[in-house]
């Protein structure tokens, strides 16, 4: 199965915004597994601008354009270091995408996306793939950006057909109401449709490194069901469970792809 699995911010680092190294180490693990056991992996991940916190040591994500963007330049090093670094232990070459909104957005600029992610797999490469955060002024609700890697998985999702999208994050799945601040919210294990009730269950924005929330994860689903590409929403805590998501055992929430499409 071709697999897209969007990694966050909250996932991959520290609340100071320094990696941390034995939840990146196991995903690397769990991911090169699934791909020696004969799945297409593709990596989406977060977390430029976090590390460039850290590694920069600021007080916290940055207020101002530029200087986000200049920690994202130097965490979007420090990402594609920690993951060469790891994925080679197990045998297995990665790839830099770094997209703006205008390579998907334009069919020959897509097209070219699309051309090179699929020889990629063809060459066993595990392609890891982010917003080009250092160019694009993202998260402010520019028409020309992408803005978070919900909808950023989600397309690449579409433009590789994967049969499935994984989102981790720092939450469980979606929930009747939110378990941080109501006792009897439930998990709700799988979604046929995103109505506008299930949209009302939606939150506000995640944590205070991150960009997106369930909001955004709720467009992404939309995107891929339309497609008839499966979405799971699951807790990032535990990556072994990638395993049974890949199997097809409740994890999270499950989103369920229109199989006629």
């Amino acid at each position: 199965m071709k697999i897209v699995v969007k990694v966050g911010t909250s996932t991959l680092a520290h609340s100071t915004g320094r990696l941390n190294i034995r939840r990146v180490e196991e995903l690397v693990k769990v991911l090169s597994d699934l791909k020696n056991a004969g799945h297409q992996i593709i990596l989406v991940s977060s977390g430029a601008i976090g590390m460039g916190v850290g590694k920069l040591n600021l007080p916290g994500r940055p207020a101002d354009m530029p200087t986000k963007q200049a920690a994202a330049a130097v965490g979007q090093c420090e990402l594609m270091y920690t993951y060469d670094r790891l994925f080679g232990q197990y045998g297995h070459n990665v790839a830099q995408i770094l997209l703006t909104r205008e390579d998907v957005d334009f069919p020959g600029r897509r097209r070219n996306f699309e051309n090179v992610m699929g020889r990629l797999l063809e060459l066993n490469v595990l392609p890891i793939v982010n917003e080009n955060d250092a160019v694009a002024t993202d998260e402010v609700g520019v028409s020309t950006t992408i803005g978070e890697n919900d909808t950023l998985s989600a397309i690449v999702a579409g433009c590789v057909g994967a049969g499935l999208l994984v989102i981790l994050s720092d939450i469980d799945g979606l929930y009747t109401a939110d378990p941080r601040r109501d006792a009897d919210a439930r998990l709700i294990p799988e979604v046929r449709a995103v109505t506008p009730e299930v949209e009302a269950l939606a939150g506000g924005t995640g944590s205070a490194l991150g960009s997106g929330g369930m909001a955004t994860k709720l467009k992404a689903a939309k995107l891929v069901m339309a497609g008839g590409c499966d979405m799971v929403i699951a807790n990032g805590r535990e990556p072994e469970k990638l395993y049974d998501i890949a199997a097809g055992r409740p994890v999270g929430t499950r989103f369920i792809g229109r199989k006629d499409a």
